[in-house]
């Protein structure tokens, strides 16, 4: 994008900062066992379609840039970073097999920008029809039983015992991302501000515009941080 749209960089920001919140829960709750806690329905709700909007952000913000390949080869390749550290941990008996991401939501966003170019030319009306498919079979494969060939978790079908603390099949996923570049071809089709009267330096619209900005950063970043804090807590306890 020549020129950022702030709504944008704002949304992601919220998002991002979102999933902040639920990993530090999670981490307290079920990695640390820090507290015992019901969880609250907004916090299930955050925590199951809080991966929605980023990709249909990412979809919307595909169409007013360029350069998706290289980007999703960018954010593929973080992803790929996160399956080794999950994997090592793993390896190292810090914490079970479950902790292992094999495709989690960098892997999917990489995949469904390096894709984007075999869309990219399609009317507005080709991606909704493609999107309402691949997202309504994504959820009905969610139905179905497991399958032992590995490569199919990737599409939504993952094999007997499967477990992950993050996963993002491309079905459904790619279907909302379709679906974010359909609002990206229709809605912001001016590649411009809804909102250009807004006072973009309120220290609010600041602070979430900058965490839309750095939210690959914050996403690779928290983890290693928030598992910090919780070591040194268990440690204080300790002493």
């Amino acid at each position: 994008m020549k020129k950022r749209i702030w709504e944008l960089d704002v949304f992601r920001g919220i998002c991002i900062l979102g999933v902040i919140g639920v990993h530090f829960v999670y981490d307290m709750v079920e990695l640390y066992g820090l507290v015992a806690w019901d969880y609250p329905k907004a916090f299930v709700f955050i925590r199951d379609w809080g991966g929605v909007l980023f990709l249909l952000l990412s979809g919307i913000c595909v169409t007013l840039g360029s350069h998706s390949v290289r980007r999703g080869l960018i954010v593929f390749a973080c992803g790929m970073v996160i399956t080794a550290v999950t994997a090592g941990m793993y390896l190292l008996k810090l914490y079970d097999r479950s902790i292992i991401i094999y495709f989690g939501v960098l892997h999917c966003l990489g995949i469904c920008m390096l894709l984007w170019p075999l869309f990219r030319k399609f009317p507005w009306w080709t991606l909704l029809i493609f999107g309402i498919v691949l997202t309504a079979v994504g959820f009905w494969l969610r139905e179905q039983p497991s399958v032992d060939h590995y490569w199919l978790m990737t599409v939504g079908l993952p094999w007997t015992g499967f477990a992950s603390s993050d996963y993002f099949p491309l079905l459904p996923y790619f279907g909302f991302f379709l679906l974010g570049a359909v609002l990206g071809k229709t809605v912001y089709r001016r590649k411009e501000s809804l909102l250009p009267g807004v006072n973009t330096q309120n220290f609010l619209i600041r602070f979430f515009s900058f965490c839309g900005r750095q939210s690959l950063w914050l996403y690779l970043l928290h983890q290693p941080l928030l598992s910090g804090i919780f070591y040194l807590i268990i440690l204080s306890k300790q002493a």
